[in-house]
């Protein structure tokens, strides 16, 4: 999952921060940040940041135009082009990288994949590894995101994919993985689909910022991704999801409009219509006669 479109960037809608940060990547390059994680902290509890998953450096660039706070972005170990891209467009959005959970078998593992995103300009990392892999990126200077809740990819564990802590024994392992991510060096956590009571009673009781993804609003952090804000897919949306927009019926009658473009030129060409006389280049007469007895007089 930094040239620049800078020139749409905005600063953050916080008014006491109405100056980005100067900051370094852990590569060593310098840039300018609307948050840093120390901001993010001193927020816990006072203010509900607005976060956002973008697929393509147009819904980055956007994003970071609109004075989204902050971005996740998926990050490929097999093509990280495209992550490098969605940093350039927007380059003054905190970013966390989103890393694949299969991609590694080992903290060392863990650990060279982090850095590899963090070298493209990332932020932080968000994963759903284990606390001792995350201890590993905590070690060596890493920003790690934990997820508890309805994780996709171990819903088997908790039932298929299903809301979480709807009992009181479920919501009290949700504390205690929480309290796992906290202590392995976690700096926040990805909540999803949980009962809105219980993540408000969560938040209060860790040093985590808790993302919220279906959640409620009692998290620190209020996270949709991009393709369900823009409505940009064929559905069904998640139920904890809002569509602002229907991009995907505008890509439908985009679609239309160029089949039906290419049958009107395919209609054009076939009936002589096209190309017409403001499509072509006409000389005078007198130049095809010249050219002709020109041509009469080259070797066959």
């Amino acid at each position: 999952m930094q040239t620049s479109r800078s020139s749409g960037a905005v600063p953050p809608r916080d008014t006491d921060s109405k100056k980005l940060k100067r900051i370094a990547t852990m590569a060593g390059a310098y840039g300018q940040r609307n948050y840093t994680i120390r901001d993010i902290r001193e927020l816990k509890g006072h203010r509900t940041l607005v976060e956002t998953l973008a697929f393509t450096p147009e819904e980055a660039a956007a994003a970071e135009e609109a004075g989204i706070d902050t971005l996740k972005v998926r990050y490929d170990p097999k093509y990280p082009e495209l992550a490098a891209e969605i940093r350039r467009a927007a380059p003054h959005t905190f970013m966390s990288f989103s890393l694949p959970l299969v991609a590694v078998t080992s903290p060392e593992e863990a650990l060279r994949l982090a850095f590899s995103a963090m070298e493209i300009g990332g932020d932080a990392i968000m994963c759903q590894w284990s606390p001792r892999f995350i201890s590993a990126l905590a070690e060596a200077g890493v920003p790690a995101q934990g997820h508890v809740g309805l994780v996709p990819r171990r819903s088997t564990w908790t039932g298929g994919l299903r809301a979480v802590g709807k009992t009181a024994d479920e919501a009290l392992q949700l504390y205690r993985e929480m309290k796992a991510l906290e202590n392995a060096g976690a700096w926040a956590v990805e909540v999803e689909v949980i009962p809105d009571q219980i993540l408000r009673e969560l938040s209060k009781r860790t040093t985590l910022i808790t993302s919220s993804i279906g959640a409620g609003s009692g998290g620190d952090i209020q996270f949709l991704f991009g393709e369900d804000i823009l409505g940009d897919g064929p559905g069904p949306f998640p139920r904890h999801s809002k569509q602002y927009r229907n991009l995907y019926a505008m890509r439908q009658q985009m679609q239309r409009e160029r089949v039906t473009a290419f049958k009107e030129y395919i209609a054009d060409v076939q009936s002589n219509i096209f190309p017409a006389t403001e499509h072509i280049i006409e000389v005078k007469p007198v130049v095809v006669s010249e050219f002709l007895e020109k041509l009469d007089k080259e070797p066959k």
